[in-house]
């Protein structure tokens, strides 16, 4: 099963070419304060919003600090940012999303309900409110994408899970005496983990894009620390003079989040058993 799985992936171009690109931002990322040419921290006055060359080659920004360096830095920031944000939303999303299927009644009603209500205030209000409350920083960024982000993965694991209990294996682990967490993490899990591991991809890049969001808004990552969006939101102050500074982080964002896209519809084509 798992080699027609890889050959029916390998027949998707775009999700392997999706696949290969975002390998190499890992790498990037992990690798990234190996790689910076230069302190992406450090300041030159003298040479503030530079043009990219051959001495900073995609230019400076306006406190004469190498872009290509902090764009570097940047992905390690914005990556774990949407990794650590799905791995919080999985946690909470699926194991709701288990209960309610399975249990049902009383449960079910109050986890559907909760979802309603979070479903219904709209997320970026949401998390704007809770940032400023907490204040802004990279470690409430990434908890608070995560604790907005369940709701819509509840939902989608419950409904797969209600088709799934009603399989007769099910029916007799259940008779047998196996006890609910087995049932629900050894027995349920694995036949809804294809939708799970399709959303989680998306998911990613979602965080992502908030993330660069917030930090444009000044409320995500914090300066001096480097991320797509606080870039992007010093190039807006210099777009007239300074072409680079937008153009660049805007890139990383946009391949990066295409990315992650393409392999998502790469993984919903290649485990959904009607394709």
């Amino acid at each position: 099963m798992l080699k027609i799985y890889l050959d029916r992936f390998r027949q998707n171009r775009l999700a392997v070419i999706a696949l290969v690109a975002i390998a190499f931002l890992g790498l990037l990322a992990v690798f990234s304060p190996w790689l910076c040419p230069k302190d992406p921290l450090m300041q030159n006055l003298l040479e503030r919003l530079e043009g990219p060359s051959s001495r900073h080659w995609m230019g400076t920004d306006d406190l004469g600090r190498d872009l290509f360096s902090r764009l570097l830095l940047g992905t390690r920031i914005s990556l774990s940012v949407g990794f650590v944000a799905v791995g919080i939303e999985l946690v909470i999303g699926v194991t709701l999303g288990l209960c309610a299927g399975f249990l049902g009644g009383k449960f079910d009603t109050f986890v559907m309900r909760l979802v309603d209500v979070m479903l219904s205030i709209p997320t970026i209000f949401l998390i704007l409110a809770v940032l400023a409350f907490l204040g802004p920083n990279i470690y409430n960024v990434m908890v608070i994408i995560g604790l907005t982000s369940w709701p819509g993965l509840t939902r989608l694991v419950r409904g797969e899970c209600l088709s799934v209990r009603e399989r007769d294996y099910i029916q007799a682990a259940r008779v047998s005496g196996i006890s609910t967490p087995r049932i629900l993490f050894v027995h349920l899990l694995p036949n809804v983990i294809a939708p799970i591991l399709v959303s989680a991809t998306l998911g990613v890049a979602g965080a992502i894009l908030t993330e660069s969001a917030l930090s444009f808004l000044g409320l995500g990552v914090q300066p001096p620390s480097p991320s797509w969006g606080n870039i992007l939101s010093i190039g807006r102050d210099y777009l007239h003079i300074a072409w680079w500074l937008s153009l660049y982080p805007t890139l990383a964002i946009l391949f990066t989040v295409l990315a992650f896209n393409l392999l998502g519809e790469g993984l919903r084509d290649v485990l959904d058993p009607r394709a």
